[in-house]
């Protein structure tokens, strides 16, 4: 019976959404090709995040992961993916956050959250790591992506932009813009923020917690500036902050890859001493 009355709600929320004037059932299946789309989506990313953690546990990657080629093309093609979701939806652009009203004014207060919130996670992940060593904080995934030289690092920071555009354009644009005409806006960030969180498996149980609060932040943010632009330019200057913090802390090299081993041999230590 419960399983009945969700499915009847969908339904009368989905007639809802696409009332009014012709080609009526035409737009209803392509709200629900969307919904049921996205979902499928959203399970294949969780999916292989999943994969790669588990993998993560028994072989190491020789080289960044951020920098695959494979994988960047990957990303382009998800990112058309949620691109003609939402195009199929029916749904009003501004809904999605496609409408980039005050672009100026997203990408400052976007890069002002975004600094704060960068600042914030790796003040935190240092604190966690000193005090809790690898308990509840992945070293092996930091150890991946921390840039090995100056040139790697602008690598990654081009790297990091389809990351952040697939990213938004799944959990804030289509998850909570393209279903909010289907539940509440603040149940909507509490999910998403969630699932976002559980993505980053691989960083350990404080990379759950700290992009599960990132998620929630993104999330308010789209739905504070009606566009996804704000929080994209706030994950990405998060994110890029994060690395090259820990990359200067790790004597990452001013060029020289010696130099960057040598700030992981002594993170490494690091953890160790607090996990005796």
């Amino acid at each position: 019976m419960g399983m009945l009355t969700a499915f009847g709600g969908l339904g009368a929320s989905v007639r809802r959404i696409t009332a009014g004037g012709a080609g009526r059932g035409e737009r209803e299946s392509m709200y629900v090709v969307f919904v049921a789309g996205t979902l499928a989506l959203t399970v294949f990313i969780s999916y292989t995040t999943f994969a790669t953690a588990m993998l993560m546990r028994r072989w190491r990657l020789t080289s960044n992961p951020l920098l695959s080629k494979a994988d960047a093309v990957v990303r382009l093609m998800l990112i058309g993916v949620c691109i003609g979701l939402g195009a199929i939806s029916g749904l009003d652009y501004r809904t999605l956050g496609w409408a980039w009203e005050n672009a100026w004014q997203q990408l400052l207060l976007g890069g002002a959250i975004g600094l704060g919130l960068g600042l914030g996670l790796h003040v935190l992940s240092q604190w966690v790591r000193n005090s809790m060593g690898t308990r509840l904080y992945s070293k092996t995934f930091s150890e991946m992506i921390i840039p090995r030289t100056q040139r790697e690092f602008y690598f990654i920071a081009a790297a990091l932009i389809p990351v952040v555009i697939l990213e938004e354009l799944l959990f804030r644009s289509l998850l909570i813009g393209g279903f909010s005409p289907l539940l509440p806006a603040w149940l909507l960030v509490i999910l998403t923020s969630l699932v976002f969180g559980a993505l980053h498996l691989p960083q350990g149980a404080w990379g759950i917690v700290g992009a599960s609060i990132a998620g929630a932040i993104f999330g308010l943010l789209f739905l504070f500036e009606h566009s996804v632009l704000a929080p994209m330019v706030a994950h990405y200057v998060a994110n890029l902050l994060q690395i090259m913090l820990v990359f200067r802390l790790l004597d990452g090299p001013h060029s020289s890859k010696p130099g960057a081993e040598t700030g992981v041999r002594r993170l490494e230590a690091g953890s160790n001493a607090a996990e005796e």
